[in-house]
């Protein structure tokens, strides 16, 4: 009788929660994929497969990855936030957010900061106002083109 190959350990889904905090941390900290694995001394098909859950991070490499970051290794763990929050890290996950923020944060003058703001308010309330048109144009012709004006 012959014993069985063991099965290659799974991944689990803690270990793509691990995965997609390093990546946005990583992102956050404005690391390149290829920065971080060689600051730890790997490939950065090796952080690839780390962010998408493919491979799970030893304890060793987490510590590394946490130093690297300047977080706790404890920041790998923490509770996912609802995705509905107006607030937090969810928004962060928005494409263009953590570039805006950098950016926003380089502004000294409060006056102008202020001014970022409200622009960025407007420019929220005209996009939408702009989705509301175009679903209200498709509603009242159920679905066919409408000419523009």
């Amino acid at each position: 009788m012959s014993n069985p190959t063991p099965k290659p350990k799974q991944t689990t889904a803690i270990d793509h929660g691990v995965g997609s905090r390093i990546a946005f941390l990583r992102a956050a900290n404005g690391l390149s994929q290829s920065a971080l694995a060689s600051a730890l001394g790997v490939s950065f098909q090796q952080v690839q497969k780390y962010e998408t859950g493919k491979n799970r991070v030893g304890a060793g490499r987490l510590q590394a990855i946490a130093e690297r970051l300047g977080v706790p290794v404890a920041s790998f763990f923490e509770p996912e936030p609802e995705a509905a929050t107006e607030n937090g890290p969810a928004l962060l996950r928005v494409a263009g957010a953590v570039e805006l923020l950098r950016a926003y944060n380089q502004i000294t003058d409060d006056q102008m900061r202020r001014d970022v703001i409200a622009l960025v308010k407007s420019a929220a309330r005209i996009g939408h106002g702009t989705a509301d048109i175009a679903a209200q144009q498709r509603s009242a012709t159920n679905g066919a083109a409408v000419p523009s004006a």
